[in-house]
C-alpha cells in the first residue's frame, strides 16, 4: 500500500488552506496530485524507505501534523494504486485509515455495485446492470469477450481489470501554485440572487488581484457552491442531500483580467437556475496558471475593453500603495 488519498475535513470557509496542507503532504514526498476543493494523492513509495514506516503509519502522522498545524482532520484511504486509495477512502472514517492491499483487492471490490468503480459513467454502469453485471465481483468473472461486446472494446477491457483489482492508476504531481482559491462565506443562509452576484465580484476581483501580483494567468475557472444543508462546524453532519455543486470552464483565452473572470463566474452561476437555493458560501478557484509573458490576448476594436484594462493597472497600484479596499467596484462600496 503506498497510495494515500487524502480528503481533508476543511471547514466551509476553509478551501484556501488547501495549499498549506499540500504543502505539508510535500514534506513526505514530492509526488503530490491536488485534487481541489479539498483533497490530494500522495505516493509514498519513496517515503516508506526513508521514515521506515509504511504508508498506513505516515498517513497517522500525516494526519497528526494536519491537525496540530491547520486544526484539520482528514479522512484518508490507501491502496497499492490510485483507483483502489479513491475507493478505500469512500469506506474510512476520520480518525482511522483504510487500507485495500493488493491481496485483498478482490475481496475488497467483490461486492461494489459497478457505478462505485472510478470511470464508469451511468450510462455504462446501467448497460450493465441490465445484463445482470450489478456488482464488480460478477464483473470480474464475466468473460471479457462479453464485457467487450456490452461496452465496447476498450471499456470492456478496462472495466475488467479494474474489476478484478488491476490498479495501474498513477499519481501525477501538480504543483501547489497551479490554482489560487478564494471564497465568501454569507453570515446566514443567503437567497437572494443580487447578494450571490456580489459575492461573485468580489472573489473575482480578489482572483484577478493575485494573479496579476503574481504575473499569472489562468485557463480554467472553477465556481463551487455550498448550500445550507452544510453543517456549520467541522465535525457536524449534513442530511442525504448534496451540500456543493461545482462547475468549471476553460475561458477563451488564459486572463488575468478581472472582468473577464467576473463574466465566466457570472455565467456559470446563472447556467445553475438556483432559484430560490438558500446558499451558504461560494468559492471560485483560478487553476491552469501559467506566466503572463506566455499569454496573448485577442485585440478587440471595443474601446471599452481597453479602457478597463487601462483603469486595472491604475487600481492595482493603488492597492499596492494604500491597501486592497483602496479601489473596488462601485457595488461592493456599501
Amino acid at each position: 500500500m503506498t497510495i494515500l488519498c487524502v480528503r481533508f475535513q476543511l471547514p466551509p470557509t476553509g478551501e484556501t488552506a488547501l495549499p498549506g496542507l499540500l504543502g505539508l503532504l510535500g514534506e513526505f514526498t514530492p509526488v503530490v496530485e491536488a485534487l481541489p476543493p479539498d483533497g490530494a494523492l500522495a505516493d509514498l513509495r519513496g517515503a516508506e524507505r526513508y521514515f521506515g514506516r509504511d504508508a498506513v503509519e505516515l498517513a497517522s502522522v500525516i494526519r497528526v501534523r494536519a491537525l496540530a498545524l491547520y486544526g484539520v482532520d482528514c479522512v484518508i484511504g490507501a491502496g497499492p494504486g490510485t483507483m483502489l486509495a479513491r475507493m478505500a477512502l469512500r469506506d474510512a472514517a476520520p480518525g482511522a485509515t483504510c487500507a485495500v492491499s493488493e491481496e485483498a483487492a478482490g475481496e475488497f471490490l467483490a461486492g461494489k455495485p459497478v457505478a462505485a468503480l472510478p470511470g464508469v459513467g451511468a450510462a455504462t454502469a446501467r448497460t450493465l446492470c441490465e445484463y445482470g453485471l450489478d456488482t464488480l465481483g460478477r464483473v470480474a468473472a464475466a468473460p471479457l469477450s462479453t464485457l467487450q461486446r456490452l461496452v465496447g472494446a476498450k471499456t470492456g477491457r478496462e472495466v475488467h481489470e479494474k474489476a478484478a483489482g488491476v490498479d495501474r492508476g498513477r499519481v501525477v504531481p501538480n504543483g501547489v501554485s497551479r490554482s489560487l482559491a478564494t471564497e465568501r462565506p454569507f453570515t446566514r443562509d443567503e437567497l437572494d440572487p443580487a447578494r450571490h452576484r456580489r459575492a461573485l465580484l468580489s472573489a473575482a476581483e480578489e482572483l484577478g488581484a493575485r494573479l496579476r501580483a503574481l504575473d499569472k494567468v489562468c485557463r480554467t475557472l472553477t465556481l463551487t457552491v455550498r448550500y445550507a444543508d452544510l453543517p456549520h462546524s467541522r465535525t457536524g453532519s449534513s442530511g442525504g442531500t448534496p451540500t456543493s455543486t461545482t462547475r468549471t470552464r476553460t475561458l477563451e483565452e488564459p486572463t488575468a483580467h478581472s472582468a473577464a473572470l467576473t463574466r465566466v463566474a457570472y455565467g456559470m452561476y446563472e447556467a445553475l437556475s438556483l432559484q430560490r437555493a438558500r446558499v451558504r458560501s461560494l468559492a471560485l478557484r483560478a487553476e491552469g496558471l501559467d506566466p503572463a509573458e506566455h499569454s496573448s490576448h485577442q485585440l478587440t476594436f471595443d474601446p471599452a475593453d481597453d479602457k478597463l484594462r487601462r483603469i486595472e493597472e491604475v487600481a492595482d497600484r493603488a492597492r499596492e500603495k494604500f491597501g486592497p479596499r483602496a479601489v473596488m467596484p462601485g457595488a461592493l462600496a456599501a
